[in-house]
Parts: C-alpha cells; structure tokens; sequence
C-alpha cells in the first residue's frame, strides 16, 4: 500500500475520510462534505442512533451524492482535548481494515483535528503510522488464495500540511518498516528461518551501517559458550551468536545493550513438548527478532546513541546427541548449570549472551527480551510484557515508553527467596526450581545470576510476541512487540539533551 501526503481538497474517486466529534460534532472537511453533498453527512448521522462520535465509530455513506467518489466514511474522533497520537494511530489502522474489508482500492483520510495539541503535520503521520502498521500481512505462501480475499487497498492519501507530515512521518515509516521486517522474521517457518539463516538475516543489515560479526560453533566454544551450545546439541542446525552495533554517540560513551532468545524452533528437546499447538514453537525466536529489527531501526534514523545487539541463536530438537534433564554445563561465566529439564532452554541461551555482552562491551545497561516462559501468560494474559528489573529506574523508564506505544509492561518481583529455589545440590544451579511455582519469576532469577550488576531488566514476552486476534495496528500474527516499546525507550532518555 503506497502512503502520500496532500493538501485537502474533494477528491475524484475512491472513498474519503472525515472525522467526527464525540456527539456528532463535525470537523472542517465533513461539515465540507456536508455542504457538497446536500446534507448526507447529518442524515446518516441522524440516522444511525447508536454512532456518537466514540474513538473508531464508523459510519459508511455509500455513493454520496454530488460527488463522484464510492463512498464516504465518518470516523469517531473521541473529545477533542482527549486527541492523542496513539488514537490517531489506532484510527489509521482501524480505517485500512474497514476499507480493505469493503473493497476499496483508494482512499483518502481528511481527518482534521482543528486547535488540538497535535500539529497538522504530526496528525496526518499517525494516522499513516497506524495505517501501515496494520496493512502489514504475511502472505508469500499463500499461492491460492481468491482476489477478493486479499487486501484491496493500494493508495493512501493523508491531508494536511504535506511537507510537514513527510518531516514528521520520516522517522515513523522507518519504524513501520522495521516492525514488518520484525513480524515477517517471527512469522516464516523454522524450515526456512533457523540460527544460520537468521544471523544471514542480521548480516544483510549492514546496508543500514551495523556493524554485523556472527560467532559459529567453534569461536563458542572457544569462549566456553556451553550453555548454549548445549541447547544446539540436538539439532542439524548449529547454533551462532550474532553481534550487531551501532555507533551513534560519543564515542567513548557505553553503549546501551539489547539481548534476545532466538531458539528458532523448539520442540522442548529431550523434556518434549506435547504436538498439539507445536508448531507454533517457530516463533520461539521472537526476542531475538525484536533485537535484530530495533538494530535495524536504531540505524535507520541514524539515532544518537551507541547500541549493541547480541542474539543467541540455537534449535532446541531431541536426537541421539541431544542434552539430557539431569546433564551438567559450564556457563561462560564459570558457573556450572544442572539442566534439570531441557524444554527451559531459553535462559541457558540468554545465560551465555548475556555474559558475553556485559564482558566484552561494559554496557551502560543491558535489556534482554524472550519468550522465556507459558508461565507468564497464566499470570498475566496477552495484554501485558512480564518485566523484572535489579533497577528502579530502568524499570519505570521501560514501562512509560510501554505505556507511550501501546506495548504494556507489568513488573513483577524479585527476591531472594525465589533466587534460593534454584540453588542445585550438584552444579551451581539448576535451571528450574522443580515445581511449577512463579514460574516466570523463577526463569527471571536464573536470567539475573548472569548480569552482575550492570543495570539490567528481563522481558518475558511469551504471551505477547505473537496474537489470534486483530488489534487496530496489529494484524493477528507476529506482532514485533519490543521494537517500537525499546524505541521510544531510547529516543525519550537517552537522545534528548
């Protein structure tokens, strides 16, 4: 879908946007449209009780008269002091969703917000951001698919002020690229998206100006990486850690380090998972991803910051030479692990990443994100990232740029009695407590035994990297969530000043 930016005026074809206020207050270019097409505007408001301007209430006006365009539509804008970019946002999604379902193939969003705090340029680049966010769809192996099942869609015009939505929108498309980028990552097959792969993948983002190193199986063991490269044992497909910088400010300042889990498939291993639903084990990889498209967004606005990106990539699969619950392993760190069940890979794999990241590049904090645990979904759904911090700071930091982008976060705790329940009687620890109590907590202390004190903070994205459902800027599928979250993290504390 190409997104462009224009001056209003009636457009010839296509259907058209206006917003409406909450209890039928209409903006400048509907009471326009009211005016061209003798009063349509108001009959259909008056004639549809239960539309009363709320946040994404429509109303469709199918072949307006005096006007050549197929139709109009009414978009509920909210109250006026309540306008706010993530409306604005969900409202440009929520419109490409409606017209793709009718069969649009052109449309232009006039949505007006008169004297609200928003710029005209800056409303007329959420509601593109919106749109593009959701216009995203994984489809390439869909080879059969009917027409008229398939978006329609093709031409976006947003009015307003067009040089100044372009200035505006500059930044926003790139994060809407990053976010597809990220999405179609998570979203191919652990056939075709496995640790080589992916690292190839991490490789090519040199064109943005990363500076890309991919460590093999032997440069890991050389560096005593056998956490990891114990979760790889089973598999064909041997493991990489892959490194991506960027270097942005001052060049003595520590960078800000971004760590993911990228088990690219996950069987459990020898602990094996049930079948059912394990197919969707190829998005284990998401954290990894999430890393590797914010790399990837970092470098596409050039921002002013220095940044490391460090994925642990591996395939978790049972096989004669696979791991065994009850093996013994020597972390990079020297501290010897008791994998007690081998299905609680992924922080044997941050284990080894993050001790390298810290190590080698003395961050000035460090973010790991994975989809660490199921635990985290019974406590806290698919509406919230768990987050566990050693930082007070960092933590609410995280959870306001949550908050900014739609991308919620909720800290849970931790303690020293948790941190006691993986003490092992044989290693230095064991990698589950070995009943299913606070589960997540549990995955996030094991995490935290490899972070020192270097001000770190855990994101269990389990039950958010992927959704059944559609959301107005998130279509059901990968959702790259952490991408826009640790962005807006960035740009709001440490670029500004």
């Amino acid at each position: 879908m190409k997104i462009s930016f224009a001056e209003f005026e009636l457009p010839g074809s296509g259907a058209v946007v206006v917003g409406v206020w909450e209890e039928g207050v209409l903006t400048a270019p509907a009471r326009r449209l009211d005016e061209t097409t003798g009063g349509a505007v108001t009959r259909a408001l008056a004639a549809s009780p239960r539309f009363r301007g709320k946040r994404n209430e429509l109303v469709p006006i199918v072949a307006p008269p005096n006007l050549s365009v197929s139709r109009i539509v009414l978009a509920g804008l909210g109250k006026p002091d309540a306008a706010d970019a993530r409306g604005l946002e969900d409202l440009g999604g929520t419109l490409v969703a409606h017209l793709n379902g009718v069969g649009e193939t052109r449309a232009t969003l006039a949505v007006d917000l008169g004297d609200s705090a928003l710029s005209p340029g800056e409303t007329a680049a959420r509601l593109a951001f919106g749109a593009a966010l959701r216009a995203y769809r994984f489809d390439k192996y869909r080879t059969t698919e009917r027409p008229e099942r398939k978006p329609s869609l093709s031409a976006l015009t947003v009015t307003g002020p067009a040089a100044e939505a372009r200035l505006a929108y500059r930044d926003l498309a790139a994060a809407a690229e990053a976010v597809a980028f990220t999405r179609d990552l998570v979203s191919e097959p652990a056939n075709v998206i496995y640790p080589e792969t992916l690292a190839d993948q991490a490789v090519g983002l040199s064109s943005f100006g990363l500076e890309v190193e991919v460590l093999d199986e032997t440069r890991m063991t050389e560096r005593g990486m056998h956490a990891i490269l114990g979760v790889s044992q089973g598999s064909v497909r041997p493991p990489r850690l892959v490194v991506m910088r960027w270097n942005g400010g001052a060049k003595d300042a520590a960078p800000l380090a971004f760590v993911g889990k990228g088990v690219t498939f996950d069987t459990g291993g020898i602990s094996i998972k049930p079948a059912a639903g394990m197919g969707e084990m190829k998005w284990d990889m998401a954290g990894a991803g999430v890393v590797i498209g914010l790399m990837r967004l970092l470098a596409a606005r050039n921002a002013k910051v220095n940044a490391v990106g460090v994925v642990g990539l591996v395939e978790n699969m049972p096989s004669g030479s696979a791991q065994r619950p009850g093996d013994i392993v020597k972390s990079m760190s020297g501290q010897t692990i008791e994998v007690l069940n081998t299905d609680a890979e992924g922080r044997l794999v941050l284990a080894d990443a993050l001790w390298y990241c810290q190590d080698r590049f003395k961050p000035a904090l460090m973010i790991d994100l994975a989809t660490l645990t199921g635990a985290i979904i019974v406590a806290l759904g698919h509406d919230h990232a768990g987050l566990f911090a050693n930082n007070d700071e960092l933590a609410e930091r995280l959870a306001a740029a949550g908050k900014a982008v739609g991308e919620k976060l909720w800290r849970l705790p931790l303690d020293d009695a948790y941190n006691r329940a993986i003490d092992s009687d044989a290693a230095d620890v064991k990698n589950i407590a070995g009943d299913r109590a606070a589960g997540s907590i549990i995955g996030a202390e094991f995490v935290q035994r490899f972070v020192n004190k270097v001000p770190w903070a855990h994101l269990d994205i389990a039950g958010v990297a992927w959704s059944k459902k559609d959301a107005p800027t998130v279509p059901k599928g990968a959702t790259a969530f952490g991408v826009r979250l640790l962005d807006r993290f960035v740009s709001d504390y440490y670029e500004k000043g």
